[in-house]
């Protein structure tokens, strides 16, 4: 008990010296006790509270007095972050509805507004320069100063005339680095006659402008010709609407001019609407007095919609690509394009009035609506580069066959992939920073705001796992590839059905697909797991919920852990491999399948056998390194065993020199003499020594040539006969039917017998 009272008095002190100091009248708090004076006299909290009163005072509390004041400091704590949560929640609502809407209405209202404020704005700006008079004075300033930017501008291209990289000959087999580099060069000397358009002409306001004219002739210069050319530039780049063998993107050349036309006219727009807000700055009207800036968000945003909506088959073959390789999913994005670029547009518009209803008008200062807009609206292109740089950094197919073939189109696929990753990590990030959601801005931010970046960050993580997923399955299936490319596994132009006994794939392929398994599920659950807590998921019950289940598992489920174990150690031993042919207890087949528990044998007639490592006594490998067959032939008694040797001879050396199983062959093959004599014959039995998996169609060889030279050198193989002696019976003719019927009993038994130890031959 007196710990407990030590303990309750060490965390109230705590609360109470972070608490607030409570005023005389409006923070006295009644403390329960037990005595009479509490009763009579509730207590109140000391004021000032210093260490020394508080001391005090609980040395005067008992425990359920301690208790009662620690849950009522609690439950007030957890009262108030409760009600601010809630207040910052409903707030972040208010102004994601009704306060976007506000915003929306709020500029209807204004209309007359507008047309008042900016007519006063232009009236200003006619009376400062000067009236009729001064308004041609500065169009003739203006003609003075572009026109020598201009002719500046003429000057620089032809002087760089020399400098450009001409295409060669055969432009329409270019590669993606002669494209690129045309089109770089191109875009840089576009980007620079703009700029020293911008600098001529900036440099000639400067000299001779008056103070009057010269901000609206920088307007006009930066915003209405210097950035719609500009971004014209851009489009030229990835467009090429007048030169299609170096077009980046998969349009047609009307849909390339048409997208460039309207990217002129939208950056014309966009700078306008900067020009228009800094004018009537400039004569006295401020921004948010007239609303002007949502009626041109609102025109670009319309403009946008219309655009994509106009043109979505073509943002659908732009987005496909030219790479015929094209997946389902792909395909599916591709035609989903235009729809999400018009659903994206719809989202930033109403974001960017969520945003106002905050009146936090600084964070829309550097324009992260339109930045956000131009950054996803680019994604064919940057998805075209990406396609396009695997193509040339893809490593060259090593080997032949289809198991090759998989492997180039899977690394080409996977480094695509993660491109997409990396470039889909880049664009959240800037996203991101287009909108301030880096650290220090999130430290401070409303619940919206912290959301959204937890969001953020979620994706990022997820990102980094899936890259890291991808790196480590590129990797292990090139290995993969590799090793079953080198041991000439194909799964495609195996015999499925035949005989087995070829040989199998190398250690590195047999563990490998486990390798892949257990780091992909590694990776998964981890990553996942790191996601889930970063967005406020708790993630211990998870883990708490996973030990109980593997401890479950291990009480519950020993055979599962010897299984575990027992294929862990035959692994380690290197028992057999993918593409063996082994026999387990009389089970025989090929090694199709290995997993963490059990393997899966393909009988050679078919069947699949599932058997657990844990039931494994032995394992009887016969594609290890080399396969001895053994061949017997039956003669007829007086056969010359010499001539049979010398036959056989011919025949391995012949065989040799098949170019087919020439180097199959480890030991040719020869006569091992009689092996016995039996009641057909003289059985002589031959043998060769071949790589694994040759030894079927080598046996069948050897058979047909075999059968040939005896048929040349007037051999013959013995014939099993079923003979019935009859001593009884000199004459057939005097046969009863009994007796006809017990000889054709007797020759059925024979055969049977016969046919039966065949059948076991066969097995």
């Amino acid at each position: 008990m007196g710990h407990l009272r030590i303990l309750c008095i060490w965390l109230m002190g705590l609360l109470i010296a972070l608490a607030p100091v409570a005023s005389p009248q409006g923070h006295a708090q009644m403390l329960p006790g037990t005595s009479t004076t509490a009763q009579d006299a509730p207590l109140t909290l000391p004021d000032p509270l210093t260490p020394e009163a508080a001391n005090a005072l609980l040395s005067r509390l008992s425990d359920a007095d301690v208790r009662a004041l620690l849950l009522d400091q609690l439950n007030t704590q957890a009262a108030e972050s409760a009600v601010e949560v809630d207040q910052a929640v409903n707030d972040f609502l208010f102004h994601a509805t009704s306060g976007a809407v506000q915003s929306i209405t709020v500029p209807i209202e204004r209309l007359p507004v507008l047309f008042t404020k900016q007519g006063e704005a232009f009236s200003t700006f006619y009376a400062k320069i000067g009236g009729f008079s001064g308004l041609l004075t500065l169009l003739g300033y203006m003609a003075v100063v572009f026109g020598i930017a201009a002719a500046a501008e003429l000057l620089f291209r032809r002087l760089t005339r020399d400098w450009q990289i001409l295409p060669p000959a055969d432009a329409d087999n270019l590669t993606l680095r002669e494209t690129i580099q045309l089109l770089t060069q191109r875009l840089t000397t576009q980007v620079v006659a703009v700029v020293v358009f911008v600098l001529v002409a900036r440099a000639v306001g400067f000299a001779i402008l008056p103070d009057t004219f010269l901000p609206i002739t920088q307007l006009i210069g930066i915003y209405l010709i210097g950035f719609p050319r500009f971004m014209l530039a851009v489009a030229f780049f990835f467009f090429a609407p007048l030169n299609p063998e170096y077009r980046l993107l998969n349009v047609n050349t009307p849909a390339a001019k048409a997208f460039c036309y309207h990217q002129f006219w939208l950056a014309f727009l966009l700078g306008f609407s900067a020009a228009i807000v800094v004018f009537n700055q400039n004569n006295g009207v401020a921004p948010g007095e007239t609303r002007l800036a949502f009626w041109l968000n609102l025109a670009l945003h319309i403009y946008l919609i219309v655009i994509f909506w106009r043109y979505r088959d073509d943002g659908v073959m732009m987005m496909r690509g030219a790479d015929p390789d094209v997946t389902p999913m792909e395909e599916r994005i591709a035609r989903s394009y235009p729809y999400m670029n018009i659903a994206m547009f719809v989202i930033v518009w109403w974001v960017i009035n969520i945003v106002v209803s905050y009146e936090n008008f600084e964070l829309l200062a550097s324009a992260p609506h339109y930045k956000t807009m131009l950054l996803l609206m680019f994604a064919p292109a940057m998805d075209t580069a990406i396609r396009g740089l695997v193509r040339h950094l893809t490593p060259a197919m090593t080997g032949e066959g289809s198991v090759a073939e998989r492997a180039y189109y899977a690394t080409k696929r996977a480094y695509i992939r993660i491109g997409r990753v990396v470039i889909f990590a880049i664009v959240v990030l800037s996203i991101a920073e287009f909108w301030g959601m880096s650290a220090t801005a999130i430290a401070t931010a409303g619940v919206g705001a912290r959301f959204a970046a937890s969001i953020i960050e979620f994706l990022i993580i997820m990102s980094i796992g899936y890259l890291l997923y991808e790196a480590v399955s590129l990797i292990i299936n090139r290995k993969l590839a590799a090793e079953m490319t080198a041991s000439g596994i194909d799964p495609d132009t195996a015999d499925v059905g035949g005989d087995g006994g070829g040989a199998g794939g190398s250690r590195l392929s047999t563990v490998l697909p486990l390798i892949l398994l257990v780091a992909r599920s590694f990776i998964v659950v981890l990553f996942l797991l790191l996601g889930l807590s970063n967005i406020g998921v708790d993630t211990t019950p998870l883990l708490a919920g996973a030990s109980i289940v593997g401890l479950a598992i291990g009480f519950g489920a020993q055979k599962l852990v010897t299984d575990v174990v027992s294929g862990v150690f035959f692994l380690v031993d290197d028992a057999f491999r993918t593409g063996e042919y082994v026999e387990v207890e009389g089970t025989m087949g090929t090694v199709e399948k290995i997993s963490i528990r059990s393997m899966q044998l393909r009988h050679h007639k078919g069947p699949v056998h599932t058997i657990p490592y844990g039931e494994i006594p032995k394992v009887t490998n016969f594609s290890r390194d080399w396969v001895i067959m053994k061949l017997r032939f039956t003669v007829p008694f007086g056969t010359d065993p010499n001539k049979v040797k010398k036959i056989f001879k011919k025949i391995g050396q012949d065989m040799l020199e098949v170019e087919e199983f020439k180097d199959d062959f480890m030991q040719p093959f020869k006569s091992q003499g009689v092996l016995e004599v039996d009641d057909v014959g003289m059985v002589i039995r031959g043998k060769f020594m071949c790589k694994p998996g040759a030894q079927f169609m080598i046996r069948k060889e050897i058979f047909n040539r075999v059968n040939a030279a005896f048929e040349e050198n007037g051999l013959e193989f013995a014939r099993r006969e079923v003979r019935v002696a009859l001593p009884s019976h000199g004459n057939l003719e005097d046969l009863t039917p009994e007796d006809t019927a017990a000889i054709s009993a007797a020759a059925t038994q024979a055969a049977q017998e016969q046919a039966g130890t065949a059948q076991k031959d066969d097995r």
